[in-house]
């Protein structure tokens, strides 16, 4: 028997990426059996129809200018975006598309990467997140801050930070064990969470540091304000093994553009206020 080659079409439709061909206009010509695997929608379902239909809403107008650079010539390679799957959820795709003029087709082979993009998210997270209490960590507290100083530099809006330093933290540790440290440490960070506006950002900087970023602060007594209504959620009463135990805390307060205009400048000057504030006003447990 002599061998003879399959249509293409059935060898595409072994691969496990979707194979897609599209005309000028953005209309479904073919589409491989992955693209069903992958997308949920039969052929005939999508066959003549936009494929800009299928594309998630908040990433419709960057995969438009993707593909205009396509039909101009650039081989796009590893270009993301979301689709909608037949049953309503996003799919996270890894696309490689070419415009063929000869043909007038643009051809696009995608791979879904669902499952990496979750992989990540959870990494970008913990790169800029504390894990023990779920805060920004400095290094995202530096990147928002920066954010927040252009925006308060253009918009001539206040803004305040607040460094925070727990009075009595090592009692903690020397009491009831790190254990007891770290579940205190939770209770602070939800206590401090719950208590800020909308916008406001609480983050873990230190052991027992935590800074607390106030866009749109009009001056120095408003923070204060904040700082004192903090101290109230702070000091109500803890449990430490078995018993009531009273946390404090010792707060230095830094106003742009007073106290600095860059962020380094005024978390620099909020640490050195929170160590006055602690050598002015010492706490009967302070660590």
């Amino acid at each position: 028997m002599t061998p003879t080659l399959p249509l293409p079409a059935e060898i595409l439709d072994l691969l496990p990426d979707a194979v897609c061909v599209v005309d000028a206009d953005g209309r479904y010509l073919f589409v491989s059996a992955g693209f069903e695997r992958i997308l949920g929608y039969r052929p005939d379902e999508v066959l003549g129809c936009q494929a800009f239909d299928f594309i998630h809403p908040d990433d419709r107008a960057d995969t438009l200018h993707q593909a205009t650079q396509v039909m101009a010539g650039v081989f796009q390679r590893h270009f993301r975006n979301r689709y909608l799957h037949r049953d309503g959820h996003a799919v996270d795709m890894l696309w490689s598309a070419n415009w063929h003029p000869a043909h007038g087709v643009r051809i696009g082979v995608g791979r879904e990467i669902t499952e990496l993009r979750r992989v990540e998210r959870e990494l970008e997270h913990l790169a800029g997140h504390d894990a023990l209490t779920g805060l920004p960590n400095r290094y995202r507290l530096q990147q928002t801050l920066e954010r927040a100083l252009a925006q308060a530099g253009a918009s001539g809006d206040g803004l305040a930070l607040l460094y925070i330093d727990l009075d009595g933290f090592k009692t903690v540790n020397d009491v009831g064990g790190h254990d007891a440290g770290d579940r205190l440490l939770q209770d602070v960070a939800a206590r401090l969470t719950e208590s800020l506006r909308h916008g406001d950002v609480a983050a873990r900087v230190g052991g027992d540091e935590f800074v607390i970023l106030l866009p749109g602060c009009r001056d120095a007594s408003a923070a204060a304000q904040v700082a004192e209504t903090l101290r109230a959620q702070l000091r109500l009463v803890y449990r430490l093994a078995d018993r009531p135990f009273q946390l404090d805390a010792s707060v230095g307060i830094a106003c742009f553009p007073g106290d600095g205009s860059d962020g380094a400048t005024l978390l620099a000057h909020a640490d050195r206020e929170m160590y006055a504030v602690k050598r002015r006003v010492p706490r009967d447990n302070a660590a």
